[in-house]
């Protein structure tokens, strides 16, 4: 059992005919609590009827609330999401929201500094104030986790690779990794060789790639580990990766080997996306049937 903190947005998901609490932070967290780690969240919502069903929401799934902020003034975070005919999102994020000014608090200080590993993404650093925050955590945080999440327009370049610099282990997909990348002058097409780039540009010795339906690589100390996927109806891909990093984290924290870890994490991704919302439940036995099929 791990100490783990998920830095971020906490929000609702808006599809077209129900709403779902979400954010990738949370979702990350709510996984990792689900494997029996002990998961605080850090992260700010409205002083509304939105904002108080997300905190009894997290509360509910044993997730620790004291990071979690109240604003009087902005509205919890939105997000309007729309589902292509494959079941893959797209994103319209409501802007600002409360999740745009967490403040640097002591209780937020005194978690991180108790954690065995610190969770944060990119889309937390869209604002200076929760920007300026997580940079402030960074400093304090044993064990950092960057969970590359490019959602137009709201990311930069100079950020980014701060972030990335800052990392012991990022997690791209694998729209991500070329993007960025390209960014930082890469010629190569290959996947492991942009891995390998990224991973001299950035200085960090652990990169996770998900890549869809194909799985995901995970690189390790010099060494590449592959999952090819797993086949299933997609029925939306809304939290998938999130889940896919929560159980990736959960088995590399408990030492696991590297091989066992991806093919855990990708069948915890496969399953998430085979059912509705980004939290669904699912059971130990359905975790054994996906990664023995």
């Amino acid at each position: 059992m791990s100490d783990i903190t998920c830095f971020g947005e906490v929000l609702l998901d808006e599809f077209p005919e129900h709403k779902k609490i979400g954010g990738a932070p949370l979702n990350v967290g709510i996984r990792l609590n689900y494997f029996e780690n002990n998961v605080s969240v850090i992260s700010r919502i409205g002083a509304d009827e939105d904002g108080r069903g997300i905190y009894e929401y997290i509360k509910q799934n044993g997730i620790n609330t004291d990071g979690l902020q109240v604003d009087d003034k902005l509205k919890t975070g939105t997000v309007k999401v729309v589902l292509d005919s494959k079941g893959s999102a797209s994103y319209d994020i409501m802007y600002p929201r409360a999740w745009d000014h967490i403040e640097l608090s002591s209780t937020a200080v005194k978690t991180v500094k108790a954690s065995d590993a610190f969770i944060y993404g990119s889309l937390i650093a869209r604002t200076e104030m929760s920007k300026e925050t997580l940079y402030e955590l960074l400093k304090i945080a044993s064990y950092k986790i960057f969970d590359v999440n490019l959602r137009a327009p709201y990311y930069a370049k100079d950020v980014l690779l701060y972030l990335m610099n800052q990392a012991d282990f990022i997690k791209f997909n694998d729209d991500e990794i070329y993007e960025i990348s390209k960014m930082f002058g890469s010629k190569t097409i290959g996947l492991e060789h942009t891995i390998q780039f990224m991973a001299k540009k950035t200085g960090t010795n652990a990169i996770c790639v998900t890549k869809g339906k194909h799985g995901a690589v995970l690189y390790i100390d010099g060494v590449f580990y592959h999952n090819c996927g797993y086949h299933i109806d997609v029925v939306d891909t809304v939290g998938a990766g999130d889940s896919f990093l929560a159980g990736l984290t959960n088995m590399l924290l408990k030492r696991a080997q590297p091989q066992d870890a991806i093919d855990f994490a990708c069948a915890i991704g496969a399953l998430v996306a085979s059912k509705a919302g980004a939290n669904p439940e699912i059971n130990q036995k359905e975790i054994e049937l996906m990664m023995t099929s």
